[in-house]
């Protein structure tokens, strides 16, 4: 989950001015976490606080992401999204954004089963991102880390992705130099996924999703979370990233770290 925060953060900076090669400073002062790291925690929250069953986890997903995206109104919530966090009566809206996709990595980290990595997705999906391609985008990640943290080569999940989800057959150097800022899943999650099919290491990983341009943050978020899985996180890079998060986020995701583990390296 924290690679998703750390793609996150460091995809901060570039949301409106693309840098469209892989060499920049990782982090620096002028990163911050945005909408993608709070939504992502909410759900981990959701999670730590849900029956073991899950069965009330799609009305806890309501709760944390109302309960604790009301403290960051200023964070870069779509206007949608924005006015679901503020709503007292809170109903999905048929979105397909990729707000659905950033979210969700902590799901991918504590399915036991593909099947299950599936039916969370749907559970913390469905409660804003009912349209089909949001549950798609959304099941696309989940299954994608689920498939990394269970031993399945870079191969073997892009192979999975392409038969059952997206079809992945284009390289980022294709795409780098005509890809535009898009916020739908179907054009964001297919090249975050490359980014990750792509790399060789985490923070390369993160370099690719931000290569391409785009929605950077929330392209590097979805990247990044598949990348964890995959990889683990560097220390370096894990400590220098908790940095950026304040007392309510921080808590929240050592909470989540110690009931379900570190992935460093």
């Amino acid at each position: 989950m924290l690679g998703a925060i750390i793609g996150d953060i460091v995809g901060s900076r570039f949301e409106w001015n693309n840098n469209k090669t892989n060499h920049f400073e990782f982090l620096n002062d002028k990163c911050f976490f945005t909408d993608d790291s709070v939504m992502t925690l909410s759900i981990a929250k959701a999670i730590l606080n849900a029956e073991p069953d899950y069965i009330d986890l799609s009305s806890l997903s309501i709760k944390y992401m109302q309960e604790i995206g009301r403290n960051y109104p200023l964070c870069g919530y779509g206007g949608a999204f924005g006015l679901w966090v503020f709503s007292a009566n809170p109903k999905p809206y048929n979105s397909f954004g990729n707000g659905a996709a950033m979210r969700v990595s902590p799901v991918g980290y504590v399915a036991k089963s593909l099947d299950e990595a599936i039916s969370l997705s749907r559970k913390v999906t469905e409660v804003t991102h009912n349209h089909p391609e949001g549950i798609k985008g959304a099941e696309a990640t989940t299954v994608a880390i689920y498939l990394a943290r269970n031993g399945y080569n870079i191969t073997d999940i892009k192979n999975y992705i392409d038969k059952h989800y997206y079809k992945m057959h284009f390289t980022l150097d294709e795409i780098r130099d005509t890809y535009k800022f898009n916020e739908t899943c179907q054009d964001t999650v297919p090249q975050a996924i490359m980014a990750f099919l792509e790399s060789t290491s985490f923070e390369d990983a993160i370099r690719n999703a931000i290569s391409i341009g785009g929605d950077s943050d929330t392209l590097a978020a979805i990247t990044g979370g598949i990348a964890e899985a995959y990889y683990g996180i560097p220390k370096e890079i894990r400590n220098k990233a908790l940095t950026y998060l304040d007392e309510i986020l921080l808590n929240i995701l050592l909470e989540f770290e110690n009931k379900y583990g570190i992935n460093s390296i």
